[in-house]
């Protein structure tokens, strides 16, 4: 009981620190199973063991290891089979001949300098026990490996599925994922029979295996998915007969003399490729698989590593040896073969560092190769960090050769089509005016069309060119989960477009709709790519919603602080109280760049409708002065009479301006105020400052923060009005 007890505590620990970890990477762009592996490393010999070596032997004595190396083997099964579940035929559907070629050069040229490598590392890490074929195989598997679900991932978050380096992509890496396991299962025969000639018998065994799997067994899996239409749902029979299905296929492949997870991979590579059975399924499963059971294999596998076993520089250069013919092999491989078959240099050194990837599938090759004993402890550690370095290096190397400006002009999104036509359609001759643009982040389409109709009624004036574009990023959690497959990722993303589709087309006046263009990305930091998009876009405004957050008193906190504190463009927070009505406009004024965006953007609404009246209202903790600054004197003077006959300008005396606003809301139908220390909102240090005026204000409330005071917000719609709108202070 003591050791059950004891095991359970690890587990608690493994799944926390991994979280931790993963959460951790994730901020700084890297794949959350990183900062897991890392996290696993960390508990074993190599830091935990280094600084506390008593407590760590307490907490992982060696008679719990073998409690963890179960657990860890059977989430390795049903990862393995959720893999293959999701190794969509899709994927070898793009440019199949070219990636056939790219992804087995990208296999050939690593692997064989795996090979030579070995010749020079089998006498210095290696001994007579272990064969050098059966070494030079595994090390040349190890270097040829690139992991599919890394690479998906990052594909679907730099939003490349839909370009042809991302179809490239996922059709060389499915492709490359086939024959690189094909390679390791030989490797895993030749290392339990001892050379290969022995191997032979396995290997046919292994052929016949898959050639039933192909046949028998995908027209039994396929009953099954007939069962499981008729039925409309998953029922827990069902479920029971897959699992057990997996563990039966592991169990052969072990008997045959390769793998367990050979198996499990095959049974879902053979499953019925159904979305809704597939989705279903990998939902049930992949929670459990991904949250407990695949941490606890990354801490096994860190109490094995010992980066300490590296004490002598020589040792070092080899790790760096191994590393570089790691990089050089599958990067060269894959430029090489990419550039034969007519890739341009940019798109097949992405391909290049893509294909590099290898994340936890390496992991799974290395810890095989040391469960067998063919690579040792310390060749072992080695392929670790190359494992660990490669797979790092992947997000920022893509970024810097195919950085996401270039992405946008791969692709060319349905919005940016139809916003071309509407543009040069407003512009009539003018195709070279740019358009007044407003970037509208909706995060529940459902409940944000007042949002949207504000865009709209401070955007479109049939003046002057303009779009409004609702962006919704779809962000994900957690890597290896189903929804962040390619295939998923675009069903997600046209669903969320639909709704917002939906969503224009209740927006009045009918004809606005026309001019509002959705734009749909996955995103893996929701404030950073609205800021990227707005900043690439050349956007004039992000107009947010509020929104309450879960852990925090403040209003502004959250996702819109970090838009209005880094969004390198003006920015207005609206806090939708339900008012359709925009007849009453109030702008409290304090004489700052801020509240001169407030002023600016009623001013719009004014200009575009006919009906709305303004309230200036100037407060002043002082006694009254008998006028407002010479700047905004001017700005209404030169106004036409039809606008400037709406304006009302009040200057009042209060100790307390807060109050004084909140008192004159009670009569408007939206309040603009711009985040000043006035009205209790403080640009610099949101989320310190009281957001009072956002919870009291008893009208709608547009909060605006000014990022530059060259974007003309006004100019463009009253030619009358200088070139350049003044900065309103006194």
């Amino acid at each position: 009981m003591h050791i059950v007890i004891l095991v359970l505590v690890e587990v608690l620990i493994v799944i926390g620190l991994s979280r931790l970890v993963g959460l951790a990477f994730r901020s700084i762009k890297q794949p959350l199973v990183i900062g897991e592996i890392v996290a696993g490393i960390m508990l074993g010999p190599s830091l935990f063991g280094l600084v506390a070596p008593h407590v760590a032997v307490t907490l992982f004595p060696p008679e719990t290891i073998p409690f963890l190396n179960v657990l860890s083997q059977v989430g390795l099964i049903f990862f393995m089979f959720l893999i293959g579940l999701e190794l969509n035929p899709k994927y070898l559907s793009g440019q199949l001949e070219v990636a056939v070629l790219t992804s087995h050069v990208s296999i050939l040229v690593p692997f064989s300098l795996g090979t030579l490598l070995a010749v020079l590392l089998y006498p210095l890490v290696s001994n007579a026990s272990v064969s050098f074929t059966a070494f030079a195989l595994f090390l040349g598997a190890a270097m040829s490996i690139t992991a599919f679900p890394v690479l998906a991932r990052i594909i679907t978050e730099n939003n490349l599925q839909g370009t042809r380096l991302g179809t490239l992509a996922l059709t060389c890496a499915a492709v490359d994922d086939v024959t690189a396991w094909c390679l390791l299962a030989v490797a895993i025969a030749v290392a339990r029979t001892g050379d290969f000639a022995g191997a032979i018998p396995t290997i046919i065994a292994s052929i016949l295996y898959i050639g039933l799997m192909l046949t028998a067994g995908r027209w039994f899996l396929k009953r099954l998915a007939k069962h499981y239409l008729r039925a409309g749902r998953l029922s827990q029979l069902l479920l029971a007969g897959i699992y057990m299905s997996v563990v039966a296929s592991a169990l052969i492949t072990e008997l045959i003399g390769i793998h367990l997870i050979f198996g499990a991979f095959l049974l879902g590579a053979a499953m019925p490729k159904n979305e809704d059975l597939v989705r279903e399924l990998a939902v049930k499963t992949e929670d459990f698989v991904l949250i407990f059971l695949l941490p606890i294999f990354f801490a096994y596998s860190g109490l094995k590593t010992q980066i300490g076993l590296l004490n002598r520089p020589e040792l070092w250069l080899l790790c760096a040896l191994v590393l570089g013919v790691a990089i050089a092999g599958k990067y060269v491989g894959t430029y090489v073969a990419a550039r034969v078959s007519g890739i341009s240099k940019r798109e097949a050194s992405a391909l290049g560092w893509l294909m590099n990837t290898r994340g936890l599938t390496e992991l799974i090759v290395l810890n095989i190769g040391l469960e067998l004993g063919v690579i040792s402890p310390l060749i072992f550690t080695m392929l670790v960090i190359m494992a660990l370095v490669t797979t790092f290096m992947t997000s920022p190397l893509l970024e810097w050769t195919y950085p996401k400006k270039l992405i946008r002009l791969d692709v060319m999104e349905p919005e940016s089509e139809a916003e071309t036509d509407d543009i040069d359609a407003t512009a009539g001759n003018v195709t070279s005016v740019r358009p007044y643009r407003i970037l509208v982040p909706v995060a529940n389409p459902s409940t944000q069309k007042g949002l949207v109709q504000l865009a709209v009624s401070i955007a479109l004036n049939y003046r002057h060119p303009a779009v409004v574009n609702p962006l919704s990023l779809i962000e994900f959690e957690e890597d290896y989960a189903f929804e962040s497959t390619p295939v998923e990722a675009d069903r997600l993303i046209a669903q969320r477009r639909q709704q917002l589709e939906d969503l224009i087309n209740t927006l009045e006046p009918v004809e606005t709709r026309s001019y509002v263009h959705p734009i749909v990305r996955i995103s893996s930091n929701v404030a950073r790519e609205t800021a990227q998009i707005a900043a690439l876009d050349q956007v004039d405004l992000i107009l947010v919603g509020w929104h309450r957050p879960a852990f925090s008193s403040n209003r502004l906190g959250g996702r819109v602080g970090q838009i209005l504190t880094t969004a390198p463009v003006d920015v207005a927070v609206f806090v939708d109280r339900g008012s359709d009505r925009l007849e009453s406009l109030l702008v409290p004024y304090s004489a700052n760049i801020h509240d001169d965006l407030a002023l600016i953007l009623a001013l719009r609404l004014l200009i575009n409708h006919e009906t709305c009246m303004l309230q200036i209202l100037h407060v002043l903790p002082n006694p009254l002065k008998d006028e407002l600054s010479y700047e905004l004197d001017m700005m209404i003077e030169q106004l036409p009479s039809s606008v400037r006959d709406r304006i009302e300008i009040k200057i009042v005396q209060a100790p307390e301006p807060i109050q004084a606003v909140v008192e004159a809301s009670k009569n408007v139908d939206l309040t603009i105020a711009g985040t000043s220390r006035t009205w209790g909102i403080e640009r610099q240090t949101l989320g310190r400052y009281t957001d009072q005026l956002a919870i009291q204000c008893r009208s709608s409330l547009l909060i605006t923060r000014r990022y530059s005071q060259v974007t003309a917000h006004l100019t463009s719609m009253l030619p009358e009005v200088s070139s350049q709108e003044p900065t309103l202070r006194s």
